[in-house]
């Protein structure tokens, strides 16, 4: 098998990009949505602010909603303007299997580090297929590093212990885990240290916290609002200056205050919504319109979302 980047390579912010989508994206019409210019615009732009590593095409990146057509333009794009210069994981989450395999292989030969992958997303999987599938797709592109897509309302799996497990022994080229929640330390046991499973930034001091040694790296969303106060974070977290890192992720829990529903329903149907929303308020970048059909949201959630990205700007200049 080839070098593939390995777990304990990934360190830092892994930002999390939207697909910046043109006018009138969000109607049913709608062809070419991409705004090339502001992706181009915003690989840079999160690459010179300090970000480690990139994430696009999962739920915010909206993989579910392009055309082949418009996601071969976005992964070419992003890829072309990283260069090299961080790694890169795109999504290639679809329906089934065959589609996988040939995302899978243009992501490679566009020259990403890696994938951000989903279970197919129709039925459930059992814990049989969904190992089953992650070996698949090992085989399928051995030289194509994995991060798991752990989200457990998405593929309506529970990704349970066992899982972790298996995945670790059975498909080799899975590296990593973009981590939602569970029992963080008995989980990486389980892999044995052989998948870095990254937080979100929200939570990352108290998940470095239960396995120091392990704790490398996080993901974030919030960084495409600027990546200066995750860094800030992260650089305390390593240099273990425990109270610095106490102070910044209080100030990051106060910029998400207003963000996350209380409603965890609410959350189910406007994730990717509020993250767009939050987004464009902050000024960072210009993440456009929602494509359909997730392009309708409440005027409080609204509002809620804006809130949380102007809060984060303040956050931006800060620790800038």
């Amino acid at each position: 098998m080839v070098d593939l980047i390995r777990a304990n390579d990934l360190e830092g912010v892994y930002a999390i990009i939207p697909t910046p989508a043109r006018e009138g994206a969000d109607h049913w019409s709608a062809t070419d949505t991409i705004d090339l210019a502001e992706s181009e615009r915003l690989v840079n732009q999160l690459i010179a602010d300090g970000a480690s590593g990139l994430i696009a095409l999962g739920t915010t990146g909206e993989c579910a909603t392009l055309t082949t057509a418009e996601y071969r333009s976005f992964v070419d794009v992003v890829l072309s303007t990283v260069a090299g210069r961080i790694p890169t994981f795109m999504g290639a989450t679809a329906l089934g299997t065959h589609e996988i395999v040939e995302r899978l292989r243009f992501v490679r030969d566009q020259g990403a580090t890696g994938t951000l992958l989903g279970l197919p997303m129709w039925q459930p999987l059992t814990e049989d297929m969904a190992v089953r599938f992650f070996a698949d797709m090992s085989e399928a592109c051995p030289d194509l590093a994995i991060m798991v897509y752990m989200n457990l309302r998405a593929f309506h799996f529970e990704f349970p212990i066992s899982f972790w497990e298996r995945v670790a022994a059975e498909a080799p080229t899975v590296v990593a885990a973009k981590y939602a929640r569970g029992p963080y330390k008995e989980t990486i046991e389980a892999t044995g240290g052989r998948i870095n499973l990254l937080p979100v930034d929200m939570a990352v001091l108290p998940m470095s916290q239960l396995a120091p040694e392990n704790v490398t790296a996080c993901w974030s969303t919030a960084s495409s609002m600027g990546p200066q106060p995750v860094t800030a974070l992260m650089k305390a977290i390593a240099a273990k200056d425990m109270e610095r890192a106490k102070e910044i992720d209080a100030d990051i829990k106060w910029a998400n205050e207003t963000f996350i529903p209380s409603d965890p329903v609410e959350w189910n149907h406007f994730n990717l919504q509020l993250e767009k929303l939050r987004m464009g308020a902050a000024g960072y970048c210009k993440p456009g319109p929602i494509r359909p059909p997730y392009h309708l949201v409440p005027d409080h959630l609204r509002a809620s979302a804006a809130e949380s990205g102007q809060r984060w700007a303040k956050l931006v200049e800060k620790y800038s």
